[in-house]
């Protein structure tokens, strides 16, 4: 099987990560990245587990050494994936997911024009506030912002106008975890089975 990465891209409260833990349960051969930030680590995170948690001095050594594959601020705080673990998980044959906001999405396809976009989409502002809220983990300052970028990201993917050489591959809507997290499984499935037909000819 050819290793592929896959770029899982949203707003913050649109249930990526909740789907991307069942993609992993129904799938081999996938693996998901882990990503540095320099936000605060909340309740019951461990470092190196859902992410690396980076000073901003850290942060910002790292981005000069070249570290990252991609790396954005989001909502005041920076996020970047670590280059030289997706490299080492390719290498091994394995799928390599990526569970980033848009302006990182943006940067690895300009390095990585291969990889499979898939964005997923809140069922409404509404509901992504409601997530939000429901966190308990954001400031009200916090809450407002991620708000303010996630209609301006939706609007710009619904329409088809995100700036780039090509749009995402697909857009799942999420509006229940259980048939979301079903198309997803069967979008690396198809996407799987297409690269192995073109491999065997």
């Amino acid at each position: 099987m050819i290793a592929r990465l896959i770029v899982i891209a949203g707003p913050s409260g649109a249930g990526k990560g909740t789907l991307i833990a069942r993609l992993l349960q129904e799938l081999t051969g996938i693996v998901l990245s882990v990503s540095a930030t320099t936000r605060p680590r909340r309740l019951g995170e461990v470092d190196g587990r859902e992410y690396f948690f980076l000073s901003r001095t850290q942060f910002k050594d790292w981005v000069e050494r070249g570290l990252f594959l991609e790396w954005a601020t989001y909502s005041g705080h920076r996020y970047g994936t670590p280059k030289q673990a997706v490299s080492d998980h390719l290498n091994a044959g394995l799928d390599v997911i990526l569970e980033i906001e848009i302006e990182g999405a943006r940067q690895v396809l300009e390095q990585c024009p291969a990889a499979l976009m898939i964005f997923i989409m809140p069922p409404s502002l509404a509901e992504l506030e409601r997530r939000l809220r429901g966190r308990k983990t954001e400031s009200e300052e916090s809450i407002q912002k991620r708000l303010g970028r996630a209609a301006e990201e939706m609007a710009a993917v619904a329409a088809g106008e995100w700036p780039g050489r090509r749009q995402f591959d697909y857009v799942i809507v999420n509006d229940s975890v259980k048939r979301a997290s079903q198309e997803l499984v069967r979008v690396i499935e198809q996407t799987r089975e297409g690269y192995e037909q073109a491999d065997s000819r």
